[in-house]
């Protein structure tokens, strides 16, 4: 069997805890490989061979940095493929979607490999008689990163090309149930010219979180994963004096008015709803549908939703994977088979569908759910998969103000062809990522990412330019050099003049 170890010090490190996690084929429900779980010195081990690399990393030029960001771009173009045949393999998802996972993390690397425009500072001269002041941005040192489940490539991406192209080390802990694409990157990186220690990728469970948000010499730990694990890791790492983005779980609406494109709007909400299986924080997963076009919108949604193929991930016929665990798999169901009880229309039930040939995999189809009420479970809670839930409302009054009482405020999206009502509710959208005829608005890499709400712990969002302060700290230097001519000052107790 396939064992994935820790990638410490520029190779790979044999796991020395004796605990291993297995890993499983989601579409054959067969363990395939088994992940090294790292113990509390193990990952001080990795963090103290980054706290040495940070010494001369973190020194380095920026042209030298650039230098390693531009190869690791051209080989992790050459390679994406390969990285997509490994998301698959354990995730689940279809390879197109895993291609365009790794091209959206691409984006982040290309806005790393532009940091020497990022990271100029500012310079007043002659604020006061030959005084200077500049300010200056510098890294923090070794940073961390938690990092989920769905998306195993683009999220380490989100954040350690940005932390290490400002000159921090970074220690990464992805998901233990796809942990192969992670040391994939980190091989490509080392192939680009990084130097031994700059990345790291250390595998684990809760042990090795643990270790990471009450480590000394972790400076900030970034984290994307459901809420009531950023609301902890926010708060340990926040008590152990770190910056912490915390990044948490999402309930996104699509509003729909009267006025939309019916059409597009259903081929919206099904690819919003279903990509990936659903298993995204920015899935559509209710819909608002306003005044009378409810039985309209759901009729088209359940057209396009029958015709969508569920099957592996390798064949290039399949529009959509199974999910993630045999667990998982069950919770979504219950949401389903629990829905009628909750007053709930079951428009397509997805619970017990099965691929010949494959019956073992972790399959669930897909399933819409209209009338649904707000205080049902299928609404309140992250579901994490096909399932898609309308909601009635008479007025756009009423729809927004049933989405900004959601606890969630991480994406929505509006669909209309009125303009002023789409400038309206976006100001008015209580949440952090707001869509227009976009059913999932995920900002391109050199603007950040992220909600409000119970969505998000901390105070930046990730990459773009909050990334990029998030990954460094502001320093101001004044400075006065005397004119060769000039005569001793002599002391002055008074407070400096600007003036």
């Amino acid at each position: 069997m396939k064992t994935v170890n820790h990638w410490i010090g520029g190779k790979t490190v044999e796991g020395a805890s004796g605990n291993y996690g297995p890993v499983t084929d989601p579409a054959t429900g067969e363990v395939t490989t088994q992940v090294a779980l790292a113990s509390a010195e193990e990952v001080d081990a990795a963090v103290q061979v980054a706290r040495e690399a940070f010494l001369s990393w973190g020194q380095s030029s920026l042209a030298a940095r650039t230098k390693v960001l531009f190869a690791y771009r051209a080989l992790l173009d050459a390679h994406r493929d390969a990285v997509a045949e490994l998301i698959t393999a354990e995730h689940g998802k279809v390879h197109s979607d895993a291609l365009g996972e790794v091209a959206r993390g691409l984006e982040i690397v290309e806005l790393a490999c532009g940091i020497t425009t990022q990271l100029k500072g500012e310079l007043s001269t002659s604020v006061s008689n030959r005084v200077d002041v500049a300010a200056i941005r510098q890294p923090l040192g070794v940073v961390a990163g938690i990092t989920p489940f769905n998306f195993p490539a683009m999220v380490p991406m989100w954040m350690f090309p940005l932390a290490i192209a400002c000159g921090n080390t970074f220690v990464l802990k992805p998901s233990e149930k796809d942990p192969s694409a992670s040391n994939k990157l980190a091989e490509l990186m080392a192939e680009a010219g990084l130097p031994a220690g700059v990345l790291n990728v250390v595998h684990g469970d809760k042990v090795a979180v643990d270790a990471l948000l009450a480590h000394p010499d972790i400076a900030a730990v970034s984290f994307v994963g459901s809420t009531p694990i950023a609301r902890h890791i926010h708060t340990t790492a926040s008590a152990n004096g770190k910056r912490v983005q915390a990044l948490g779980g999402a309930k996104n609406h699509m509003l729909v008015l009267p006025d939309a494109d019916l059409d597009a709007a259903a081929d919206a909400a099904v690819s919003a709803a279903y990509g990936s299986a659903g298993e995204r924080c920015m899935a559509i997963s209710a819909v608002v549908a306003v005044g009378s076009i409810g039985d309209e919108l759901v009729d088209k949604i359940r057209e396009r939703a029958e015709k969508i193929k569920i099957g592996p991930g390798n064949d290039p016929t399949s529009e959509m994977g199974p999910l993630i665990t045999a667990a998982h798999r069950d919770k979504v169901a219950s949401y389903v088979k629990g829905a009628a009880a909750q007053g709930a229309d079951v428009v397509l039930d997805g619970t017990g569908y099965t691929v010949e040939g494959n019956e073992n995999g972790h399959w669930i189809g897909l399933s819409l759910l209209d009338n649904v009420r707000t205080d049902s479970d299928a609404y309140r809670d992250e579901i994490f998969g096909p399932v898609l839930c309308v909601l009635r409302t008479e007025t756009y009054e009423e729809g927004v103000a049933l989405i900004n009482a959601s606890p969630f405020g991480n994406g929505t999206a509006i669909f209309t062809r009125d303009g002023g009502a789409a400038r309206r509710f976006q100001l008015e959208i209580q949440a952090g990522m707001v869509g227009v005829n976009v059913p999932i608005p995920v900002p391109v890499g050199y603007h950040s990412f992220g909600g409000w709400k119970d969505s998000l712990f901390g105070d930046h969002h990730i990459y773009g330019n909050d990334g990029i302060h998030f990954y460094t700290r502001g320093k101001v230097v004044t400075t006065r050099w005397p004119d060769p001519s000039d005569a001793p000052a002599g002391v002055d107790l008074g407070f400096p003049r600007n003036h």
